[in-house]
């Protein structure tokens, strides 16, 4: 087995123990089931371990994944409605790549972005030729490396935007992941902007 591969694996055991076969509506031999082709496909690349395992919106529905997240035990939490979270939406050209779960290659909470407006900050990325997150690679983020938002910067995710124009934002607050959303013209101390240098579907390892 590849390090990709061994990590993918990892990942994908905690989401497990995490209930997101629960949120998915199927077993959990089924919810694995899904991702094996992945990472299967990952035993013969070389992609070291820096990567996230993100299921699509269309198997795990994000408005209930920040409760699941946690830090010292501090269970994650937004106070959004669910309608308010499913409609932070990727932005044309930050589509997931097909299939239940795809990678995200390098994600990164993009301190070198931080205290940026999102519209400042997403010209920013372009240029330095990186992607921004979405919001269901932001909740990987926060699911599988949590104290990232601890050692690092909580993050913007403006490979999202809802229909009003706001990004969703993950940051520390009373000690725990708070999901919310910010103004694209705003600019905050403790909120980078995240990115990741691409993603990648099965599609790219057959």
């Amino acid at each position: 087995m590849s390090i990709a591969s061994v990590e993918a694996q990892k990942q994908l055991d905690r989401i497990v123990a995490l209930g997101y076969p629960d949120v998915a509506d199927m077993s959990a031999a089924a919810f694995r089931s899904l991702a094996r082709p992945l990472i299967e496909a990952l035993e013969g690349a070389d992609l070291g371990s820096n990567i996230l395992l993100v299921p699509t919106r269309e198997l795990v529905s994000p408005e209930s994944l920040i409760a699941r997240t946690s830090i010292n035990r501090m269970a994650g939490f937004t106070t959004m409605p669910p309608r308010d979270i499913a409609s932070f939406l990727p932005q044309d050209g930050f589509e997931p790549p097909e299939g239940p779960f795809y990678l995200v290659i390098e994600p990164h909470t993009g301190t070198c972005y931080i205290n940026r407006e999102p519209d400042v900050a997403r010209k920013l990325i372009d240029s330095d030729e990186r992607l921004p997150l979405t919001l269901e690679e932001g909740l990987a983020i926060a699911t599988q490396h949590p104290e990232w938002l601890l050692e690092k910067n909580g993050f913007n995710l403006l490979g999202s935007r809802s229909a009003d124009g706001r990004v969703p934002s993950i940051w520390m607050s009373q000690n725990a992941p708070r999901l919310g959303a910010v103004w694209p013209n705003s600019r905050h101390t403790w909120l980078g902007n995240a990115y990741c240098m691409a993603r990648r579907g099965i599609s790219l390892f057959l």
